[in-house]
């Protein structure tokens, strides 16, 4: 872990230590990014404090009182009472994490999912506005209105900065779950770009799935999340080539795999498993352990992969887990009957317009012996793609069959 990737993991601390003294969660946000700046410009010419915490404390705290002082008589009041509370002295009683706290705070259900995803970045990982701006390849000017629009939004909603009592916040854990897996999977397989792995984002998810777990850890659903990041991210090494085109799983070094990821992710799927109820994220972890606890591509279990994802279509029915049955359709029984499935597909509206089904389709007709077919397939996948590593391998797999 880099310096400035242990300082980012204090951002839900010092946040918390503002919030809890204001109570004004927009304001505190801001001055808290306002100190990451200033500590990106400052240490590394005058060096590093020795606690970095307190140093992002004090100097945000600074920057909201200078906000305060312009506001009513009762903000200034705030402003005394917070100015008046020492922070803990080096060595000092440790802050609280509020990692949970701010995380289920930026999910708040009066947020859409773009924004939940946004706030939970820059509030909870640290992220500049900038940063998480250019891995959603939209102007940081729009970024920041949605930020704003988002803090607004939880401000007038009256949320509170505290975690929800047992009951909403069992209610808001699968909002919270599923913000989780689309920030790891943006960062996975980026939607848009020039890289296909944004890393920063994978491993901020990995970190708020494992704080979860501490939360609940006898949720299985919870268990079956931190173990799916754990099983895919660890073939990220393997899944580009030199020039950062896409690896395909069939084609990867499996000794690039990280081992220590697969065994932790198999031992908390297998667990979870053993509890039950059985989830989607949990099913999905375990189609995750088949493959990589596969010593080659030959030796994936089909067979075991259809009949998950066959009980994962009746618990969580969606085109995409359809489509990923197909495939499994077509190893076991062969690419027509996989591409019988996929014609059930074409209808739906929701993959429509998507390059996903596309190169399923290509991918089959190729393994059925229509090399032309399955040529423009390809080149029509990677005219509908908006990620250039994906792109580039589609078109490298239609000149290999021209």
């Amino acid at each position: 872990m880099t310096g400035w990737q242990a300082v980012r993991r204090l951002v839900p601390e010092v946040l918390g230590v503002l919030v809890r003294r204001y109570g004004l969660f927009d304001a505190c946000e801001d001055a808290v990014q306002e100190a990451l700046v200033a500590a990106s410009t400052q240490w590394p010419v005058e060096g590093w404090p020795e606690n970095p915490r307190a140093w992002l404390v004090t100097v945000a705290s600074r920057r909201l009182a200078d906000q305060v002082r312009s506001d009513a008589a009762r903000r200034r009041r705030e402003e005394a009472d917070a100015i008046r509370t020492p922070a803990p002295p080096d060595g000092g009683e440790a802050y609280p994490d509020d990692t949970l706290t701010l995380l289920f705070l930026c999910c708040h259900p009066a947020l859409t999912p773009p924004s939940q995803i946004a706030l939970t970045l820059r509030a909870v990982g640290g992220l500049s506005t900038a940063e998480i701006a250019r891995a959603f390849l939209v102007p940081e000017a729009t970024m920041a209105q949605r930020i704003s629009r988002a803090k607004q939004r939880i401000k007038a909603a009256g949320a509170v900065f505290a975690l929800p009592p047992p009951a909403e916040q069992a209610a808001r854990l699968g909002v919270v779950l599923h913000v989780v897996y689309l920030v790891f999977n943006e960062g996975y397989t980026a939607t848009s770009g020039t890289r296909l792995v944004r890393a920063e984002l994978t491993a901020e998810a990995i970190r708020l799935a494992r704080e979860l777990h501490r939360l609940v850890p006898g949720d299985g659903e919870v268990a079956g999340l931190l173990a799916l990041l754990l099983l895919t991210d660890a073939r990220r090494e393997a899944r580009t080539a030199a020039d950062g085109s896409l690896v395909p799983l069939s084609e990867q070094d499996r000794t690039r795999w990280d081992a220590v990821a697969i065994a932790e992710g198999v031992a908390l799927v297998t667990g979870a498993l053993a509890e039950g109820p059985v989830g989607p994220y949990q099913l999905q972890a375990a189609i995750a352990a088949v493959h990589d606890e596969a010593a080659t591509a030959g030796d994936t279990d089909w067979r075991q992969i259809l009949a998950l994802y066959t009980v994962l279509e009746h618990v969580a029915p969606n085109p995409t887990v359809t489509l990923n049955r197909a495939v499994a359709v077509a190893e076991v029984h062969g690419p027509a009957a996989g591409l019988a499935l996929l014609d059930a597909l074409s209808a739906d509206e929701r993959l429509g317009a998507s390059h996903h089904l596309v190169s399923v389709r290509a991918h089959l007709l190729e393994l059925a012996g229509d090399p032309g077919a399955a040529r423009a397939g390809y080149q029509e996948a990677a005219r509908r793609t908006t990620s250039e590593p994906e792109r580039r391998h589609l078109l490298t797999r239609a000149a290999r069959l021209g």
